[in-house]
């Protein structure tokens, strides 16, 4: 297998600590955090990261297929978590120490609860506003109620991010795109 090429384009608007780990071909969209200590590999196809997402400390995302993995606007992926799905829309949220397999397709508005594997055999597909929770990866139907809220949450969240983040660590600059 030939060695893997690093090729990172980061947002300008982006801020990403000089302490992330990345490896292969990654795109980091306008407005996303990516804490210190969180590793992004693409492994065998590259990874397209879209706008306002926050990516925290110890947070592993991987891409172990050929095709591109797209992960959508407005993600976040809380400490720990591992996740190798090839296909993320929009506003989920993967909690601590979550785990989702490349079988996996996430629409949007979706919660996968902390400690919570999600690794079947056949590949997989969650519709909009699943919550997957409890230790055997139980699945059930958010209503949505409270959407506008955690986006505001969320957004103030970055915000706080975008101001500290930089006062405590290096970062990467990014190319301008």
């Amino acid at each position: 297998m030939a060695p893997i090429r690093d090729k990172f384009t980061i947002h300008s608007k982006a801020v990403v600590c000089q302490d992330v780990e990345l490896k292969g071909d990654i795109t980091i969209g306008s407005g996303t955090i990516v804490h210190p200590k969180a590793t992004i590999f693409a492994v065998a196809g590259p990874i397209v990261i879209g706008s306002g997402c926050i990516i925290e400390e110890s947070a592993i995302i991987v891409n172990r297929r050929k095709e591109v993995m797209r992960i959508g606007d407005d993600n976040l992926f809380e400490i720990g978590c591992r996740i190798e799905a090839p296909s993320i829309s929009f506003f989920n949220t993967f909690s601590t120490r979550s785990r989702v397999h490349h079988t996996v397709r996430i629409a949007s508005f979706c919660v996968i609860g902390a400690n919570c594997v999600l690794a079947p055999a056949d590949d997989d597909a969650l519709s909009d506003y699943t919550v997957v929770y409890g230790p055997s990866a139980e699945r059930r139907m958010w209503t949505g109620k409270g959407k506008m809220q955690e986006a505001d949450l969320r957004r103030k969240h970055a915000e706080y991010l975008r101001e500290m983040l930089p006062k405590f660590n290096r970062l990467r600059r990014g190319d301008g795109a």
